[in-house]
């Protein structure tokens, strides 16, 4: 079988490089950097901007908002805050599925406590229902949080199954 090389993906894009994507200049990049927080380029040494891929991502949804469709920067932030609060919410149902699936499936018949006093979101999760919609929540803190969780729930069946 012969060799095949791998194409090399890009970790960091300069902001030239970004610019010539959406074809505007540099000085529109940098803009949109200041203006939404959903980009965060990095730095190197000399302070240099460096954008990762979901930088270039959310920068897509940017140039699609406000080039494309038209909307005013101040839109284009509302309807991007919109659009992660819902991604959040579609998230964190999901979740809320598959722990009631896990709970149904425990059984707790031989138990005192009862289940949901056992499993309880907001104990797993501090703050978690408080805080969802609020900007500083990573989605990627919160899936790994989610997976732990699920984690636990799965050794908590099978510690109560031992029990009985």
């Amino acid at each position: 079988m012969p060799y095949k090389e791998k194409e090399i993906e890009k970790l960091y894009y300069t902001i030239g490089e970004v610019a010539n994507i959406f074809g505007v200049n540099t000085s529109h990049i940098r803009f949109w950097s200041n203006e939404f927080d959903v980009i965060r380029p990095a730095t190197n040494k000399k302070g240099n901007r460096l954008y990762t891929k979901d930088d270039i991502d959310n920068f897509r949804k940017i140039y699609h908002l406000v080039k494309e469709k038209g909307f005013t920067l101040r839109g284009a932030k509302t309807e991007l805050k919109d659009l992660r609060q819902r991604v959040m919410m579609e998230e964190t149902s999901g979740f809320n599925k598959e722990s009631e699936v896990l709970i149904e499936e425990l059984d707790f018949s031989n138990v005192d406590v009862p289940a949901q006093q056992l499993i309880d979101q907001d104990t797993l999760i501090p703050a978690f229902g408080q805080n969802r919609n609020e900007d500083f929540v990573d989605r990627l803190a919160v899936r790994s949080s989610l997976e732990k969780i699920k984690s636990n729930l799965l050794q908590l069946k099978t510690d109560v199954n031992n029990l009985i």
